[in-house]
């Protein structure tokens, strides 16, 4: 038994706040010396170029399925949920438009995002969680390789350039699918529906979507490599890392949605 424990007199363990509190303000700073750590190697050589191709492979291709079905059902689905408001006002004509604005403004990236951050941020955790907890980690600095740009930087590397390839690529097959869905009820012909979509949109919707899925794209890769690189307590450290980095990368997502779309609207 601990004699300290029976001691009203031991030192009690003193906080700036609070015990929460200060782990709070303990993990942002440890999440920002995180960050900076990674814009000082991403620069510096060797370059990992074989691996940043293997986590585009990883991050884009193989996610390229789902991908492509919630993007598919994204188009089909919004365009029935918005028909019959359009057509109280005898405005159905519009819904070309309306649907680009709403999937390249706003569904494409966040839909894109939250799937990454489900199936990216967790593998990307979850990964880098079962190396640190065995050890494999502590393996690679000793035979002199630098764990931290191999395993860190080639991720975060690889989320933030095909996310926004994703993106585009989600917007592509929204509108596809929406324009099956208006294809058969208004016999819309393909040229005149995607003319009207092009219309709709200027450079600076293109322009901020990729800026925005680009933010997403990182936010994902670092969120994930934090969680997944400083995890500890064997298994439990492994679904908790997986679990923390799906959680915080969804809410820092819904953060930045609102942040950049504040931004853009006082440009625009």
């Amino acid at each position: 038994m601990d004699p300290n424990t029976d001691n009203p007199e031991s030192p009690k363990p003193k906080y700036i706040f609070s015990k929460r509190l200060d782990s709070m303000f303990y993990s942002i700073y440890h999440a920002y010396q995180f960050i900076l750590r990674f814009f000082r190697e991403v620069f510096v050589p060797p370059y990992e170029f074989k691996e940043i191709i293997h986590q585009c492979y990883e991050v884009g291709y193989k996610s390229l399925p789902l991908i492509s079905l919630t993007g598919f059902i994204t188009g089909i689905v919004f365009t029935n949920q918005s028909r019959p408001s359009l057509a109280n006002f005898g405005a159905t004509s519009w819904l070309p438009s309306l649907i680009s604005i709403a999937i390249v403004r706003a569904l494409a990236p966040l839909v894109t995002a939250l799937i990454a951050a489900g199936k990216v941020g967790s593998n990307m955790g979850a990964e880098l969680g079962s190396m640190k907890v065995t050890e494999q980690i502590d393996a690679m600095e000793v035979s002199a390789t630098n764990p931290f740009k191999y395993l860190v930087v080639s991720r975060i590397i690889a989320t933030t350039f095909m996310i926004p390839v994703l993106v585009m690529y989600t917007a592509f097959v929204a509108l596809f699918g929406a324009f099956l869905s208006v294809h058969s009820n208004e016999q819309t012909s393909f040229a005149m529906f995607f003319s009207q979509v092009f219309d709709s949109l200027s450079f600076l919707d293109i322009f901020s979507t990729t800026f925005k899925s680009t933010v997403f794209g990182f936010t994902i890769g670092a969120v994930g490599c934090y969680h997944g690189y400083n995890s500890s307590k064997g298994t439990e450290g492994v679904g908790r890392a997986a679990n923390s980095a799906v959680v915080a990368a969804m809410f820092l997502i819904f953060v930045e949605e609102i942040i950049i779309v504040q931004i853009v609207n006082a440009f625009r």
